[in-house]
């Protein structure tokens, strides 16, 4: 093999962990594994069971899975005879900006396009004043703008969704819009859901992905002080939600409460049980540990990386997919940058040597971030498998994955095994 093509094939891999979630059909076909079924069933039920203004709160750490999950759930309740629209919150707005009245312009705004998309009319009064917003307090500059801008022939909707995106003017033009009157952007996203009831003969169902992503405060914002206003519109709606957010006590009883129905969550893969997880013998559980060697063995070829080394790497990602992912395109990473600095280099496989130059990296990632406090919240998780208590500051490390949740017969807690790295180098924990 030549130096080229070595370099390629590395490259290429590199590429293909980049996937995720699966969204296309060529990339479904080319990577997907059966990964979290139960919970797809779950999802399924409690869609039926709920009323047509049902909302459903879906909850699970970041990279676990969720966005291939619900990209597959989205086909499927299509298929079962929902009007579905399926979008990324960050494919609409910038994620530092989302609060609960852009969210539901979102919701206007897909609805919409999906809506056109089917040819499904819609009143024009309706398209106009989701789309030329109405916004009595604007410029005649920016009118005159706006209106050029649609009289071009661009596509209106890709052009209103551009600037959700991008411009932040036009988020607080759409905020100040609607802040005092939610009910009236609500009452348009209601105008449109029935206008595809009637004609389609079907219910409709938004879901919405990546709103786990949210910085913690945001979602305090959101889901706390906002949660009647986000709940109004009258069709089924699935948020998702980080994790931590269902630690919080408040609220949790605050979604549970909007919402009229529990919870649902995606798990993340226990590869030890709660009294082996720090047991250097102990043997992690083969059937979780296949499934992550499907995923990485779909993107990273086997005669790339060593078994054993796969195995480790597959460990050390706690059970979180994209965590695997993570790992695997930082040792890909460090391959690139050795056949670089080797011109004879022709052969070469993801080794344990390898493995490790990549968990360095990743491992300093985390370590910037810590401090004495936070390193005892993690010392104390580690030792008794959950927190001295449920703080902010250990819901911050749950949401930043420095801390894993697992579900069996209980719920418990472990650190993640990169971060495990930090505390026995610190003298925290037995090493």
């Amino acid at each position: 093999m030549t130096k080229q093509s070595l370099l390629e094939r590395f490259r290429r891999a590199y590429r293909d962990l980049e996937l995720f979630p699966l969204l296309t059909a060529e990339e479904i076909d080319a990577f997907r594994v059966e990964y979290g079924r139960d919970t797809l069933a779950k999802l399924e039920q409690v869609v039926d069971d709920a009323e047509q203004d049902g909302k459903i709160i879906f909850a699970g750490h970041r990279g676990c899975g969720k966005s291939t999950l619900l990209a597959r759930f989205a086909k499927q309740m299509m298929q079962q005879g929902y009007f579905v629209v399926f979008f990324s919150i960050a494919d609409m707005v910038e994620m530092s900006a989302v609060d609960h009245i852009n969210i539901l312009y979102a919701i206007a705004v897909q609805l919409l396009s999906k809506a056109t998309e089917r040819k499904i009319p819609i009143p024009e009064k309706t398209k106009k004043e989701i789309l030329t917003w109405l916004i009595t307090s604007r410029t005649e500059t920016t009118d005159r703008s706006l209106t050029s801008e649609m009289g071009m022939g661009g596509d209106v909707l890709k052009l209103v969704t551009a600037k959700l995106k991008t411009e932040s003017k036009f988020r607080e033009e759409i905020k100040r819009t609607y802040e005092r009157r939610v009910s009236d952007l609500v009452a348009k996203v209601d105008e449109i859901a029935q206008c595809v009831r009637d004609a389609t003969q079907k219910d409709v169902l938004v879901v919405i992905d990546d709103l786990d992503k949210l910085d913690w405060k945001l979602v305090e914002e959101i889901y706390k002080n906002n949660i009647n206003a986000l709940f109004q519109p009258k069709l089924r709606i699935v948020f998702t939600i980080p994790i931590s957010v269902i630690r919080d006590i408040e609220l949790r009883t605050i979604l549970q409460t909007a919402s009229g129905s529990p919870i649902q969550q995606m798990e993340v893969a226990k590869f030890f049980s709660k009294a082996d997880r720090h047991n250097p013998e102990a043997v992690p559980l083969q059937s979780k540990v296949e499934v992550f060697l499907e995923v990485l063995q779909k993107r990273l070829p086997e005669d790339l990386i060593e078994l054993e080394t796969a195995r480790k790497m597959v460990v050390y990602s706690g059970g979180v997919i994209r965590e695997l992912v993570r790992i695997a395109r930082a040792s890909c990473s460090q391959c690139l940058l050795l056949i670089r600095q080797n011109p004879d280099q022709t052969e070469l496989q993801i080794n344990d040597e390898i493995l490790q130059q990549a968990l360095r990296d990743l491992r300093n990632d985390f370590a910037s971030s810590l401090g004495a406090s936070r390193y005892q919240i993690l010392t104390t998780t580690y030792q008794e498998g959950k927190p001295a208590d449920l703080t902010d500051e250990f819901l911050l490390l749950l949401h930043g994955l420095y801390i894993l949740e697992y579900r069996n017969d209980e719920v418990w807690y472990d650190v993640h095994p990169i971060v495990v790295e930090l505390l026995k180098r610190a003298n925290l924990v037995p090493s």
